[in-house]
């Protein structure tokens, strides 16, 4: 029997299965290696992605590493279009929780993933964390809510 290298982490066992596991492993690398010639100029192979990927997964314990949430990995593999174009945005909030990867920026211009819902991902666009949290406090004030931020 061989070990297979991207095992379902146990914290997903019921959850997800190895098969869909292995199948968004596969997209999502297949989907961000062709994207990132173009965005960042960087030619990896898709194995080097669900390396990333993979690891990214590991590291999330299966939650929104920005908010904290759990998210919804069941509905990996699940999306329909037609259903989406149908139902428009009611369908999609439904994925509100779906996990997806955000590519983080490191200072020497190179980048790493973290999991996180799927509206968090697209809440937070293209901003690097710091520039994410000042929108939120943005909003937050303007909203009423007093903003204390932590001693660090």
């Amino acid at each position: 029997m061989s070990m297979k290298k991207y095992v379902v982490p146990e914290f997903l066992s019921g959850r997800v299965d190895q098969d869909r596991y292995e199948r968004w492993l596969k997209a999502k690398a297949r989907t961000h290696s062709k994207g990132d010639v173009g965005r960042f100029g960087v030619r990896s192979s898709a194995e080097a992605y669900r390396d990333m990927l993979h690891a990214a997964v590991l590291s999330s314990s299966g939650k929104d590493c920005y908010t904290g949430e759990d998210l919804h990995w069941e509905k990996i593999s699940t999306y329909n279009n037609d259903h989406s174009r149908a139902g428009k945005t009611a369908y999609k909030a439904g994925f509100a929780l779906l996990p997806t990867a955000d590519h983080v920026r490191k200072s020497d211009g190179t980048f790493d993933f973290v999991i996180c819902g799927w509206r968090t991902n697209d809440s937070k666009s293209d901003l690097h964390l710091e520039e994410l949290l000042e929108l939120c406090e943005r909003v937050l004030v303007h909203h009423g809510y007093r903003v204390e931020k932590p001693d660090r």
